[in-house]
């Protein structure tokens, strides 16, 4: 498997997880969909800048 295979996934199971499915998370605001998005900007900063 190659990085960018590890990392898409590991994007989509990031995503998966900060979907609020459950009662006790929907007083979670947009925390884990903001931790997201930092995530998936800073992996296109690596895969634009050739780091990854």
């Amino acid at each position: 498997m190659t990085v960018g295979t590890i990392l898409l996934i590991v994007l989509i199971l990031l995503l998966i997880g900060a979907l609020p499915a459950w009662p006790y998370s929907g007083g979670w605001g947009y925390r884990p969909t903001g931790l997201l998005g930092i995530v998936v900007i800073v992996v296109i900063i690596l895969l634009l800048t050739g780091r990854i």
